[in-house]
């Protein structure tokens, strides 16, 4: 490996003193995500285009230096960090609309563009971008892409696999590369979303717009326990209807939302249910008939529809803004991510808190229940022996509930670190094995974000046994 200095001296050359951060509180500055805390990197680097990123992997590739893609850094499993060393490449400066065909619904972006900007550029001429996480006002569409992404609205809109119609990217050798969903062959487009920077270094995204409805509307169903939210949800779909997001929040997060955003959250309920119908007026209308229906038939104690665009945006900021408001609850907490079939949502959620009680934890549940995407609040104090251990044990027995009900162990947050050792929770040795076979063909040296979704030692024809770990210091 070439010398430190000399590495660095090198991203200087090629891109400029202003776009290369070496110094320890720089450095600092890229050494942690929304999941874990990381060695600080060798250096970080902030491209302003698809060629000042192939100069970067040359020169990376040259010093035997890792190469980490990064987006905005809110990530929630320890993707975006350097694990030994590196270079992390902040997409921060990359953050333009590069095309935008609105007659054909299509935009053409760089990665560190932020998701919600991306609609608000789009929405003069009527349109928007379907996936929307939580963290839509901070977090990108390179880490989205990364990701594979999705949001409450993902029940109906799809993930970013939905959206992503074409990448271009930097290989491992350093030359810029084009997929498109219109090639013929292999679907490599596919291929690169989710991937999370393992293998290549996207630098330009095309995406699907969609066409603002006509009508939205947004109501709130008090019930008195989780299970009859969740049996009233499953009703909902199996009776043809298709709201554009059903989310369910549990009494413990209602309290911690009510108080800290004052949105009408009915705070003596044992769980809410937040419904969002879009299309045409009188569809609307008449969807939000039929489900306030349903809701009632399930034992639904209460139905509230927003009465302006105000008191809608009220109650979305409330749901997406919930991490804001765990402060009041507990010093720290621990979010997980998995999937279940929509019918098993109440014995899922009966087990997380049966885990959490087990463990001595406090659980709260904010999810999209639509699609049955999971996301316990495992809420502790780190200053309390035996708690960050205890957290690890619950996220664990968590993944494996999920499995066990015919679920997996990501919905949408990726895998990273936090997850790589339960991979086998869910793919066979051989299953892992042809994964990495793939990864070999786009990166056969390895360097970009080595050690991410992976269990260590996963290697081509051997997968040794993953490890119940809990990183030290990786919980919020």
């Amino acid at each position: 490996m070439v010398a430190l200095e000399a590495f660095r001296e090198r991203l200087v050359d090629a891109i400029g003193r202003g776009s290369v951060l070496t110094s320890p509180e720089d450095l600092a500055a890229y050494a942690f995500d929304g999941f874990c805390n990381g060695p600080l990197p060798a250096a970080v680097v902030l491209p302003r285009d698809a060629r000042d990123v192939a100069a970067i992997v040359r020169i990376a590739r040259d010093c035997g230096q890792p190469i980490v893609p990064r987006g905005a850094g809110t990530g929630l499993c320890g993707g975006a960090i350097a694990g030994d060393s590196g270079v992390v490449v902040s997409f921060a400066r990359m953050n333009r609309v590069l095309a935008f065909d609105a007659a054909n619904r299509r935009v053409r972006v760089q990665p560190g563009l932020v998701n919600l900007d991306l609609s608000k550029a789009v929405a003069g001429d009527g349109l928007f971008f379907g996936p929307d996480p939580s963290s839509q006002k901070t977090s990108t569409l390179g880490g989205n892409t990364a990701t594979n992404a999705g949001g409450p609205h993902a029940f109906a809109y799809g993930s970013m696999s939905s959206h992503v119609l074409g990448i271009e990217y930097v290989d491992d050798a350093g030359d810029v590369r084009t997929v498109s969903l219109d090639d013929a062959g292999y679907d490599l487009t596919g291929a690169l979303v989710g991937s999370e920077g393992t293998l290549g270094i996207v630098t330009a995204i095309e995406l699907r717009l969609l066409r603002m409805p006509e009508a939205v509307r947004v109501c709130l169903a008090a019930f008195g326990d989780i299970d009859s939210a969740s049996e009233a949800v499953s009703a909902i779909v199996a009776g043809g209807w298709q709201p554009t997001a059903l989310e369910i929040i549990d009494r413990t997060i209602v309290r911690a939302v009510e108080a800290h955003y004052h949105a009408g959250f009915p705070v003596d309920a044992g769980a809410v249910l937040l419904v969002e119908t879009a299309g045409e007026r009188g569809d609307v209308e008449e969807a939000e008939r039929a489900i306030a229906d349903v809701a009632r038939t399930h034992g639904a104690l209460s139905w509230r529809s927003a009465s302006s665009e105000r008191e809608r945006e009220a109650l979305w900021q409330s749901r997406k803004g919930a991490a804001g408001a765990f402060g009041r609850i507990a010093p720290n907490y621990y979010i997980q991510d998995a999937t279940v079939p929509r019918t098993k949502l109440p014995v899922a959620i009966r087990r997380v808190q049966e885990i959490a009680r087990d463990n001595g934890l406090l659980v709260g549940n904010v999810f999209h229940a639509g699609d049955g995407n999971l996301h316990p609040l495992l809420l502790f104090d780190r200053s309390v022996p035996g708690q960050l251990e205890a957290v690890g044990h619950a996220g664990h027995d968590i993944l494996a509930t999920c499995i066990d009900l015919g679920g997996t162990i990501s919905g949408e947050h990726g895998i990273g670190t936090e997850k790589r050792d339960s991979l086998p929770l869910v793919f066979t040795d051989d299953d892992l094995a042809t994964m990495t076979r793939l990864r070999d063909v786009f990166d056969a040296h390895g360097a970009f974000n080595p050690d991410k979704i992976f269990p260590s030692g996963a290697v081509c024809g051997e997968v040794r046994a993953a490890q119940r770990l809990v990183p030290a210091g990786a919980w919020l």
